[in-house]
């Protein structure tokens, strides 16, 4: 029998979840209670990996999972964790486990959801009017299906009173940390981290490993060919005057038609092209920032910086760090 007190995580798991958007949180959760128990102090969390009717699920990687049955409505839970993955949808659609949650879900101390494990929580009202994150590509969908969330992309995770988001997949392990962290501490969040070799607050939003977005082509071939002369020489001068003469346009007619057609402004379009470039660059090459810069663009390692860090909310020493290919042997 756990000690009185312990905390009670449940953690829902469906066919089509996302294993290490459960198995992620679960770990971090019992690398708490094996800290305490290094240090003789009794566990702090009593965990249950449960399913609507108590059968192993089977994962979107393919992988089984054993589950307990989900608890009853009047049991004491701390904290209710809900993960994401492909079978959301079907989750979403079970009455059983949505009606499940709609019980807990009030009674529980705080509420988590890991990657799209928040379209769940949003299906069964719990995030109308809170501001939360998902993963990165599915941020606009949760936006476009309940519009009654304010869904912000970036953060790896969000706290917003007793609801936790977070982005995708390992996201669920920064998150967790951050659970542990509240609970108990930083050092016993930091003793975890380490074992797990993993950043206790990790740098950067989740915008340093998304694609690159996709920007609209505009209408008019004027226009569109500025587009296409931008992408093509990140580096070369592309000042407004200079792109409005290439469209045969006035510097002012050419901002407002850009503006109106690729829905950004001239200077913010270039500026994105030459970021993305950046981020090729330092993914691909060992050359210096100062290079990377002049090649892009940017004319200086500083305004590089600067920009990077607003863009991306990370430096572009550490983006390499994280993001560096090594070259294949042989290969350039």
């Amino acid at each position: 029998m756990s000690p009185p007190s312990s905390r009670h995580v449940v953690i829902v798991a469906f066919d089509g979840v996302q294993p290490l958007d459960a198995v992620g949180p679960f770990e971090v959760f019992a690398g708490a209670s094996r800290v305490a128990a290094t240090a003789g102090r009794p566990s702090p969390y009593r965990l249950t990996l449960a399913s609507s009717d108590g059968r192993p699920v089977r994962s979107e990687s393919g992988l089984t999972v054993g589950c307990d049955p989900l608890p009853g409505p009047e049991t004491e839970i701390d904290t209710l964790v809900i993960p994401g993955g492909e079978g959301g949808r079907a989750a979403r659609e079970d009455g059983r486990l949505m009606e499940w949650i709609g019980a807990v879900a009030p009674r529980s101390r705080r509420v988590a959801t890991v990657c799209t494990g928040a379209f769940i929580a949003a299906q069964a009202g719990l995030l109308d009017g809170r501001r939360v994150t998902t993963h990165w590509a599915s941020a606009d969908r949760l936006a476009s299906e309940y519009p009654e969330v304010e869904v912000d992309p970036d953060p790896i995770y969000l706290r917003d009173g007793r609801f936790w988001t977070s982005a995708g997949v390992t996201a669920g392990i920064d998150l967790a940390m951050a659970l542990v962290d509240d609970d108990l501490g930083s050092e016993v969040a930091q003793t975890v981290a380490r074992w797990l070799v993993m950043f206790l607050h990790r740098p950067g939003g989740q915008t340093q490993f998304a694609s690159p977005v996709w920007v609209p082509r505009a209408e008019r071939p004027g226009v569109r060919a500025v587009q296409t002369m931008i992408e093509e020489d990140p580096g070369a001068d592309h000042r407004v005057p200079v792109l409005a003469r290439s469209a045969a346009m006035s510097p002012r007619h050419f901002t407002r038609v850009f503006t109106e057609e690729v829905g950004e402004t001239p200077g913010r379009f270039v500026e994105r092209v030459r970021t993305e470039q950046a981020r090729r660059e330092l993914e691909a090459t060992d050359d210096t920032l100062d290079l990377i810069a002049s090649r892009c663009g940017f004319g200086t390692s500083e305004t590089l910086r600067r920009t990077f860090k607003r863009r991306l909310d990370v430096a572009p020493d550490s983006y390499r760090r994280r993001f560096r290919v090594p070259a294949v042997q042989g290969q350039p």
